[in-house]
């Protein structure tokens, strides 16, 4: 794996709160029993929050969109795609853009997939409720397999076979982008997210941050092959190019 940004990192945190994740953290939303309409609301306002933080349209034009300009008719993965508004997102800018593109959003979590199936259909777009692991095992591939906001949620062994995964579906390019723990990004995100109200979004959100990787110790256990660097706002970006040699003779 490579650090890239260069020098210390900036979000290492001290001993105490924040100081260092906090696994044990559940999110309301991942309870069985959550409120049915205060999810409905949390899928709802996603697309919202993921505009204004996860900085994907800079993503799309510097990072996806150059892997599917050459390859005629491409395609994209959405890996835990919740609501399906990111898959949504891409699929209209690539429209936009004249790039003939079929986007693909899976998520496990039935309740996840009957919201984003719900949607009103986009072209090129399409959900299914599966995991990575069932695609792999189906041969599919697809030119840039991403995720958004998946990687805190998963345990150790869990990562390590989602990044697998994700190698062994994307011909072109792997982007996973999730959230940067610091004392920065939970204060100002509890401030910024008090609108949003009649939703899991604010406590969720500040779970999730606790939950969250710094650059540095993301790094520390992924596999070789992979690039970690910051995304601004407090995002780490976890990135895999497929080498030539890497998964020749497949479909």
């Amino acid at each position: 794996m490579r650090i890239l940004g260069g020098g210390p990192e900036a979000g290492i945190l001290g001993p105490g709160f924040l100081g260092g994740r906090d696994t044990a953290a559940v999110e309301d939303m991942d309870r069985p029993d959550c409120d049915p309409d205060r999810l409905r609301r949390t899928y709802e306002q996603f697309g919202l929050v993921n505009r204004v933080v996860a900085g994907w349209h800079r993503l799309y034009r510097t990072r996806v969109r150059p892997q599917l300009t050459s390859s005629g008719e491409a395609a994209l993965l959405d890996v835990g795609c919740g609501g399906g508004d990111l898959a949504v997102m891409i699929a209209r800018w690539a429209a936009r853009d004249r790039i003939p593109l079929h986007v693909t959003g899976i998520d496990p979590d039935a309740r996840a997939y009957r919201f984003a199936a719900r949607r009103k259909p986009v072209p090129g777009v399409k959900f299914r409720q599966a995991s990575s692991g069932d695609l792999l095992a189906e041969g599919r591939q697809y030119d840039v397999v991403i995720s958004n906001h998946v990687l805190h949620h998963l345990t150790a062994p869990e990562l390590q076979s989602f990044l697998d995964d994700s190698a062994g579906l994307a011909r072109r390019l792997a982007l996973h982008n999730d959230l940067r723990r610091s004392a920065a990004a939970y204060a100002l995100f509890s401030a910024g997210a008090l609108p949003l109200t009649g939703s899991y979004i604010r406590g969720d959100g500040l779970t999730s941050i606790r939950r969250s990787y710094t650059v540095t110790e993301l790094a520390a256990v992924v596999p070789a092959g992979w690039t970690v660097e910051p995304h601004a706002p407090f995002h780490c970006l976890l990135s895999y190019r497929r080498h030539d040699t890497y998964g020749q003779g497949r479909a």
